[in-house]
């Protein structure tokens, strides 16, 4: 997915639309009312809150342009595309949480890209795995009181019912529960030799798919900003800062039934991400 995909506007006016399919698509959840849309974000906005997500993509340089150009062309940033290090790729650690990274910016932003995939996912809600997600991926002298917090949050049955879920964290019979975080692109913006800070911009997919969800899978964009150190021969999250967007202008495309929208989750899997 690009910016630039999305960004197209509507007969010249700078406003854009959203076409929904014929009928109801969520089984009685058609998004008419401002408000049940704003209560959907803001619960989106929650469950990302208790995520420790990190990505990786793009790293952005702070060279300086070549002679000649403006004073703003200058001032931009350059952006580097992915490439190949001759470092091995990470390995699978317990649980098939990826670990082993390399030590260097690089390492860094490979190990926030796949902490955040797995502490994005539908497995937090699960609390076995949840306590096997954070012990993996937060350093040692964290992990116990953020694990707290999180038990907290997670166990609450108001949240819980708030978001779709039954009280023990699964989709109700007949749904399929989405979530996802997907990196977009990452920028070091600090380090040094066992320590760096990431600044994270990523999408994410959270809801329900099924004909009976009120509660429709919808897509929410944000940037975090966490803190990684090197501990026993690896990167390890030691906290994190989040805030919205920057967030594309919304593309006019149809969006997908729940059928198509519960068979692509379980059909598509998600991804290791390494440099």
């Amino acid at each position: 997915m690009s910016l630039g995909d999305e960004q197209h506007g509507y007969g010249g006016t700078g406003q854009t639309r959203t076409r929904l399919p014929e009928g109801d698509p969520y089984g009685g959840a058609r998004r008419t009312a401002r408000s049940s849309s704003r209560s959907l974000v803001t619960v989106v906005g929650v469950v990302v809150l208790l995520i420790a997500a990190i990505a990786f993509a793009n790293r952005g340089g702070d060279d300086s342009a070549a002679d000649g150009n403006t004073p703003s062309d200058a001032a931009k940033p350059e952006t580097t595309a992915t490439a190949p290090t001759g470092v091995a790729p990470v390995r699978t650690g317990t649980g098939g949480i990826p670990a082993g990274f390399a030590h260097d910016q690089q390492g860094a932003q490979s190990a926030a890209a796949n902490f955040s995939v797995v502490l994005g996912s539908a497995d937090m809600f699960n609390t076995a795995r949840r306590h096997e997600i954070v012990n993996s991926v937060y350093a040692p002298d964290v992990a116990a009181a953020r694990q707290a917090a999180l038990d907290s949050a997670y166990s609450s049955e108001k949240f819980l019912s708030n978001i779709g879920l039954t009280k023990d964290g699964t989709a109700p019979a007949g749904q399929t529960f989405v979530s996802r975080v997907i990196p977009v692109g990452t920028k070091v913006t600090a380090s040094s030799a066992d320590s760096a800070t990431v600044e994270v911009w990523y999408t994410s997919l959270f809801g329900l798919s099924g004909q009976a969800s009120t509660n429709p899978v919808t897509e929410s964009w944000y940037t975090t900003t966490y803190q990684l150190r090197w501990i026993n021969n690896d990167w390890k999250v030691t906290d994190f800062q989040q805030k919205d967007g920057p967030v594309p202008v919304g593309r006019d495309q149809q969006a997908s039934t729940a059928d198509d929208m519960t068979k692509a989750v379980e059909e598509f899997g998600g991804f290791t991400y390494a440099r």
